[in-house]
């Protein structure tokens, strides 16, 4: 974190993190006001991981009411969860989203158009492992042009098969000026 504090990032908004251990302290103790988010699809795996597969979809439907309810008031539906009978044969999945969720809650302060942006890491992921391949393949470079070419080509077929409905921008825009006020500046 502190590399990349030095290569220009003064400030980061919101850090969406996957799990890794000590990740978030890392990014608090650079970046001190930076909210850190934990990444909601993660956390559902993890919590999957502990349930057979025939009972995968009702623990899937039950945890639902958690990740999709207005406000931090979802706490309720947490320990509805923890209090019905899955709860009860589960609970190391209740005990995973009580020790996250210190990470889960800011998730609650963005409004339904910046959530959409921020709820998984699966699309970075996504885009990242798509990068490294065609890199990977083509062993090395003869300048740093050709491997910008190269990424710029594949983030361009990338993006051309995209199919999730597209981002209203404006409206993330518009919330993320809101909640962060002097921190959220939008470059000309």
């Amino acid at each position: 974190m502190s590399e990349i504090r030095n290569r220009g990032t003064g400030d980061i908004l919101i850090a969406v993190v996957d799990g890794l251990k000590g990740f978030p302290e890392a990014i608090s103790a650079v970046y001190p006001e930076t909210i850190v988010q934990t990444c909601i699809v993660h956390l559902i795996r993890y919590s999957m991981q502990f349930a057979s597969w025939k009972e995968r979809m009702a623990i899937a439907t039950l945890l639902k009411p958690i990740y999709k309810a207005d406000s931090t008031e979802l706490a309720q539906h947490l320990v509805e969860f923890d209090q019905r009978s899955w709860g009860r044969k589960y609970p190391a999945i209740a005990q995973s989203w009580q020790r996250n969720w210190e990470q889960v809650i800011p998730f609650f302060a963005f409004a339904p158009e910046v959530r959409k942006i921020i709820y998984t890491t699966n699309a970075i992921e996504s885009l990242h492992s798509q990068v490294r391949k065609a890199v990977r393949g083509r062993g090395h470079f003869p300048s740093d042009e050709a491997a910008s070419k190269l990424i710029w080509l594949v983030l361009r077929n990338i993006s051309a098969k995209w199919k999730s409905p597209p981002i209203v921008w404006h409206a993330v825009k518009a919330q993320l000026a809101l909640q962060f006020q002097d921190r959220f500046i939008i470059n000309p």
